[in-house]
């Protein structure tokens, strides 16, 4: 990756529809170089997809519930039975295996109360789990899909 790919990811983060000729145009390449880099961006996999970012609200999923989970099952065969579970649920968009009191940590997102209230019944009917802390976000006040990439390895392309 040099400083081209880093500009190119840059502004992808913030339009995937942009055309390739304008990409290549604001950084500096003609098409089809630009479009070779994405290309095997996409073949390493440090462009994994290109999604649409939705309005929460306009598609009924406005409220945020932070989902800890504690547990005393620690073991491989466990681990996996929980994550195949919550595929099951498209109300939870990010899961992750934490560190320090909480064990998993969970961002579901719900109409209302009452689909939460829901959505928690059918998580514990399907697995055991040791404690269960929801947090309801009061707002956002930071969302972002963009990644940094301040910290992009990039090899010296004046050399």
């Amino acid at each position: 990756m040099d400083k081209i790919d880093r500009k190119i990811l840059t502004l992808l983060q913030k339009d995937a529809t942009m055309p390739v000729a304008e990409i290549g145009r604001k950084v500096g390449l003609s098409t089809t170089p630009c479009w070779r880099r994405i290309q095997k961006m996409e073949e390493d996999g440090v462009i994994q997809r290109r999604v649409a970012v939705l309005d929460p609200a306009k598609v009924n999923v406005g409220v945020t519930v932070f989902v800890s989970v504690k547990t005393n099952e620690h073991n491989e065969a466990w681990m996996r039975k929980f994550a195949g579970v919550i595929d099951e649920f498209p109300e939870v968009v990010e899961f992750y295996r934490m560190s320090g009191d909480v064990d998993y940590l969970m961002r579901v997102v719900v109409p209302d109360i009452g689909a939460y209230d829901t959505f928690y019944k059918r998580l514990i009917s399907k697995i055991n789990l040791t404690d269960v802390s929801s947090a309801f976000a009061m707002g956002q006040i930071k969302y972002t899909t963009a990644l940094p990439l301040d910290f992009a390895i990039v090899v010296d392309d004046d050399k």
